[in-house]
């Protein structure tokens, strides 16, 4: 999956409406010309940027276009104002089997109401010692702070980014909704933890969960 730096979004941005020169991205992105053209550079590496015309313009490539379309498409139909990305990592000492719960994974999470997917990207598996790991990055908005907690609780995802906004506000239903649901979550595990471990290795557990 490609990472864009914050110039290379300004840049992408800026040639989403037309093709420019590179006097053109000068003025507009305010980069010194040595980084803007090693920027530029790079994304035509990445083939996110292609060169056409007497003088040169730069424009977005045909797949880097049309995702660009596809996002603002969503975004004009999304309701929901909470915007993430996230990162669902797992492990399997068996590639098919990783391959198929990740599957599951993303199937779910496509199919959740309170969720709505921008960007959902299946790393390749790869091998680790004697275990198998892969991960998906997902770019997506939750309807609010309870879909926030069963996002959490039920995905598990190692990383979160809050994209937009800056600031927002919860209602009080919403914020007790979503607190039950976490508290109930916490109990759940904490049974089944319970279940699995002796006295012995709980305390070891709670130790290292406590600091």
């Amino acid at each position: 999956m490609v990472v864009f730096t914050e110039e290379q979004k300004k840049i992408a941005l800026l040639l989403a409406s037309k093709p420019k020169a590179l006097e053109e991205l000068q003025q507009e992105v305010g980069l010194p010309f040595d980084e803007l053209n090693r920027q530029l550079k790079h994304m035509l590496k990445l083939s996110l940027l292609e060169i056409s015309g007497y003088p040169q313009k730069y424009s977005l490539a045909q797949r880097v276009a049309k995702k660009l379309s596809e996002r603002k498409e969503i975004a004009e139909k999304d309701k929901f104002v909470l915007r993430l990305k996230i990162t669902v990592e797992a492990q399997a000492i068996e590639e098919t089997l990783l391959a198929r719960e990740l599957g599951k994974i993303e199937k779910l999470l496509r199919q959740e109401k309170d969720f709505t997917i921008y960007d959902l990207f299946q790393e390749k598996v790869i091998k680790e010692g004697e275990h198998y790991s892969a991960y998906l990055d997902a770019n997506l908005s939750v309807k609010d702070f309870r879909a926030l907690m069963h996002l959490i609780f039920f995905y598990g995802p190692t990383s979160i980014e809050v994209i937009k906004p800056a600031k927002t506000e919860f209602s009080l239903d919403d914020l007790q909704d979503g607190l039950m649901d976490a508290s109930t979550m916490v109990q759940n595990y904490n049974e089944y933890i319970i279940k699995l471990l002796n006295k012995k290795e709980l305390e070891e557990f709670h130790k290292k969960i406590l600091g």
